[in-house]
């Protein structure tokens, strides 16, 4: 018996470190995206795309290690909520790199130059609050916090005021064309971002056992 929940528990924590992985991958190219799409650098988008393709590699090993735990016979309940939240985090992970990928693949010198200076400051600003949603959300997943969930809200509802504050200033004639369609999608992508954020820190909630918010 000792040994089979050994073998649970070997499978279990190689589960835990896929998802910290795909956690540090999407945390540690926030800063650069930002800095892309207000310096004008091009460079990124194809380091990104490669960084997709290790997630692309790393969703399906996290996926049967998961089926096969749920089939186990008579999986402990704490096991059960921590794999039912993989299978629904692990997705949100994807599409946040994704979403980092759309942002740097439109960065270049033509749209950093035509930014007026209160969007690139809004900018700037969304980039920040991104960054720190993620690291919050990444220490929520560290320490099972079932209580982060409506901080993480509370620290969003910034975003999402940032968004429409971009979204205003993008409509008001003052930038090419080209520029406010480009910038109009990046505020929708940094939005998600801050989504997916909170989301995972919602399902930490459910995973520890607790009610989420």
């Amino acid at each position: 018996m000792a040994g089979y929940r050994r073998d649970i528990d070997r499978e279990l924590d190689l589960i835990e470190v896929k998802v910290i992985d795909l956690l540090a991958v999407v945390c540690a190219d926030l800063p650069e995206v930002t800095r892309a799409v207000l310096s004008g650098g091009t460079e990124l988008g194809g380091q990104l795309a490669k960084r997709d393709r290790l997630i692309d590699a790393l969703l399906p090993e996290v996926e049967p290690l998961v089926s096969r735990q749920v089939m186990l016979p008579a999986p402990a309940a704490s096991d059960l909520r921590f794999l039912l939240t993989v299978l629904r985090v692990a997705p949100e992970l994807e599409r946040s790199q994704e979403l980092e990928c759309h942002i740097a693949t439109r960065a270049g010198p033509h749209l950093a130059a035509g930014l007026s200076p209160y969007s690139r400051m809004l900018v700037q600003r969304a980039g920040e609050i991104a960054c720190d949603l993620w690291r919050r959300a990444s220490d929520c997943w560290y320490q099972r916090d079932a209580s982060a969930g409506p901080d993480l809200a509370e620290v969003n509802e910034e975003m999402r005021e940032l968004n429409a504050s971009l979204v205003a200033e993008l409509t008001s004639g003052q930038m090419p064309l080209p520029v406010t369609i480009e910038m109009t999608l990046i505020a929708h992508f940094y939005r998600r971002l801050g989504d997916h954020a909170v989301s995972i820190a919602r399902r930490v909630a459910y995973m520890a056992g607790a009610a989420a918010s």
